[in-house]
Formats: C-alpha cells, structure tokens, sequence
C-alpha cells in the first residue's frame, strides 16, 4: 500500500494535544494491575474501547483534524475501519469502508452496524486499500490511513498516555504491531520508558523493516492477520520507532492462542488473537522491567457459547 503524502513528524507534544481533542468521545480505559506466575504485570484494557479496540482513537483525532463536511474513507482489515465507521457516526460525518473479501464476518457486520457503507474488494488488504485510495482522490473526500498518519499515531499514542498517567512506575509499555502506529504512538507518549514492538512470527513487518533499516515488504500470515496484517511498516511509523530505539519480539501462533486462553482463565478476559500478542510476548519471558504494561488491544471477534 503506498502511503499518501503526509504532513510534519509527530511529537510528544502532540499526544497531549490529541488527548483534548478526543476527550468528549474515547473512553479512558482500565488499568488492571494483577499477579501471574508470581509476576507483577499491569494489564491496559483497551479492548473496552468504543468500536472494541484501540484504534477508535486515532480515526477521532484524524477526522477531528480535517473538515467537517469531507467523506471519510478507510482501507481496513476490520478494526480500523469499525473505527472509523464509529468516529464517524460520533461526529455525524459520512464514511465509506473497503475491506478485503477475507475480513472476518464479526468486524465486517460491525462496520454496517455502526453507520457506514461497506464495500467488499479484493482478496487481500492491499487491493482494499488501492481501491479505497482511488476514492479517496476525489473531490470531498479524504483518506484516513490505518496507521501511518501523524493524526493517527499521536491518536493512538493516548492510551499508553493514559498508562503512564495512571502508573507513572510503569517502566515498559509492551504494544503489538500490526502497522506500527499504536507502537509509534506509545513510544512518544512514554517519556524515555522502554517500548517493546511485539508482532506474531509470520506478520512481522517492523522485525524486517529494523533488520534491514527500512520498510520492506513482508510476508502475512498469522492467526492475527485481520488486525496485524500490514505487509509493510509505517514510514512514519517506523522513523518514529527507530529514533526512540524500540524493541522488536517475535511470538508464534502458538503462544498467541494461549495467551489469548490464559486472558480468559486468569481475568475473564475475552480477545481477539492479536490482543493477547503483547500478553503472549509477557509470558514468554520476552519483556524485560519491573513493572511491565501491556496493551490488550481489541476484542472483536464472534465469541459463542459451549
């Protein structure tokens, strides 16, 4: 997906900003602070969200930060574009959703639930977004990318915000990557606390974009592929990770579907594969502090009862 022009780099300065902005809209999720396996772990409940994870806040701040009277448009594997179908009918604002023909049923009825039209293309994000860009190109209409924008990021940036505001003890904020925004996000909101970028084995476009000192194009597949599917890292996102020296981990689909269980036995917490990612990085012994923090980022997917 080639990325739209975009404006100066985010700032640190500018998370607060977005924190204002999007206030009287995004809830200020939990913080749960538990023990397991004899470790103190903190727990970001993002999942809580309006639209069911994190992104609703960076689709608020970008269309908070452009006219009112443009049709927003989104390319999206499923949460970003419930985000911005939810944004939208916040705002009272028009907004058009492509998404691959692979996006799962439960995100995809959400977005026609939430008010905006859906239009099905493609048999992978990419085609979704070269589709949704052609509109976008048109007179009144505006393209909100996923997750490289600088409106998106620093959007995003309010839940780790949120985090150290909470917990100021807080000395690792643990974000799983798809894109890279919510990762680009937590690394200016932090203040100098380490960030760990986690990201499954086989959707790891950050992992080869720090392997060779740029974004490139890599391979998706993963069990958490409809929200960490991006083939490719930000360009803002990534410029903004390396100069705040993130780390990258790697987990299997494996340790990601049972750490998405373990949410369940241990907290009643009910997931989506790619929000027990950081959580899945944690039990692996992966992420180094004290007081680690890790973002559950996204809960939607069908649960049914057994």
């Amino acid at each position: 997906m080639k990325n739209p022009p975009h404006a100066l780099a985010p700032a640190p300065g500018d998370v607060h900003a977005a924190a204002d902005r999007i206030r009287p809209y995004a809830r200020r999720t939990p913080l749960l602070d538990l023990e397991i396996d004899g470790r103190r772990v903190l727990l970001k409940l993002e999942y809580l969200q309006r639209g069911g994870s994190f992104k609703l806040r960076g689709a608020l701040n970008a269309m908070l930060s452009m006219s009112p009277d443009d049709h927003v448009v989104a390319a999206s594997g499923g949460n970003h574009g419930l985000a911005v179908a939810t944004a939208a009918s916040l705002l009272g604002r028009a907004a058009t959703v492509y998404v691959p023909e692979t996006a799962p049923e439960a995100k995809a009825r959400r977005i026609e639930a939430a008010g905006a039209r859906l239009v099905r293309h493609g048999a992978a994000f990419a085609e979704a977004a070269s589709a949704a860009l052609d509109v976008a190109a048109r007179p009144g209409h505006r393209f909100v990318h996923p997750y490289d924008d600088p409106a998106v990021i620093v959007g995003q940036g309010t839940v780790a915000a949120e985090v150290v505001a909470d917990e100021p003890d807080v000395d690792t904020v643990v974000a799983a990557v798809g894109g890279g925004g919510l990762a680009a996000g937590t690394a200016l909101a932090v203040a100098g606390r380490r960030v760990v970028a986690a990201e499954p084995e086989d959707c790891r476009c950050l992992h080869d974009a720090l392997a060779a000192g740029k974004p490139v194009d890599s391979a998706v597949g993963s069990v958490a592929s409809s929200a960490t599917g991006a083939s490719r890292v930000g360009e803002i996102a990534f410029d903004v990770l390396t100069a705040h020296d993130v780390t990258s981990v790697l987990v299997s689909d494996d340790e990601i579907l049972q750490a998405r269980d373990r949410l369940w036995e241990e907290c009643r917490i009910a997931v989506e594969p790619a929000a027990a990612i950081a959580f899945a990085a944690w039990l692996a012994g992966r992420v180094p502090g004290k007081l680690p923090c890790l973002i559950v980022c996204g809960a939607n997917a069908d649960w049914v009862a057994r």
